[in-house]
């Protein structure tokens, strides 16, 4: 039996769950640090908040971090870096993912999505719905891209950044860290950390 350990009971957490369950996993527990009461989340068994899963070490199978937020979601990363629990890496069976591309743990790729080869994948990203992400590009970690979002080949793309929903990157660019590119976006220059871009093409706002 295969049990993964989900933390973050949120829209993203179903995903995450019905990417494992479609993946291989057998089982799945919820955990989240808004506790509220809760026993159930959908119909997959709530056992607590973070503590708990620390008290819980080597129970699991493995452990994935569902928090949408990049943010949270690299320091919950770095938080749970001591426990023995692997963090599992979760990949829709109809997502498309080269074999030369590289995806780092904690990591999720959605249905629809395509990473070309040698692309590089840092811990802790998503690439949502439909994504595509280019040959020779490489993503730090914690980064998003949004569905339907459309990044050309050898793009690096900064820890933290937000690709936008439906928003397209031009090859060989530059995007700093912490920057988000606003949905529908079409970005033909380099991006400078924390800069915040929209627009077709797109400018700072």
């Amino acid at each position: 039996m295969r049990t993964l350990a989900i933390l973050g009971a949120s829209g993203h957490g179903r995903v995450a769950a019905d990417i494992a369950l479609q993946s291989g996993w057998d089982d799945i527990v919820f955990f989240d640090d808004n506790v509220a009461g809760r026993k159930n989340f959908e119909h997959w068994r709530f056992a607590g908040d973070t503590h708990t899963l620390f008290d819980s070490d080597g129970q699991y199978t493995g452990l994935f971090i569902a928090i949408g937020n990049s943010k949270v979601r690299k320091a919950k990363l770095t938080e749970l870096a001591a426990y023995k629990t692997p963090i599992a890496t979760l990949i829709h069976p109809k997502a498309v993912v080269s074999p030369f591309a590289s995806i780092g743990e904690g990591s999720i790729v959605v249905a629809g999505a395509v990473i070309n080869a040698f692309a590089k994948i840092g811990r802790g990203c998503i690439i949502n719905t439909g994504a595509t992400v280019g040959h020779d590009c490489q993503l730090d970690e914690c980064v998003h891209i949004a569905p339907g979002a459309n990044i050309a080949g050898d793009v690096k793309i900064g820890q933290l950044t937000w690709i936008g929903i439906g928003s397209a990157i031009r090859q060989g660019i530059t995007v700093g860290s912490n920057v988000t590119l606003g949905a529908g976006a079409a970005l033909v220059r380099n991006a400078k950390d924390g800069e915040v871009l929209v627009g077709v093409p797109a400018r700072p706002q």
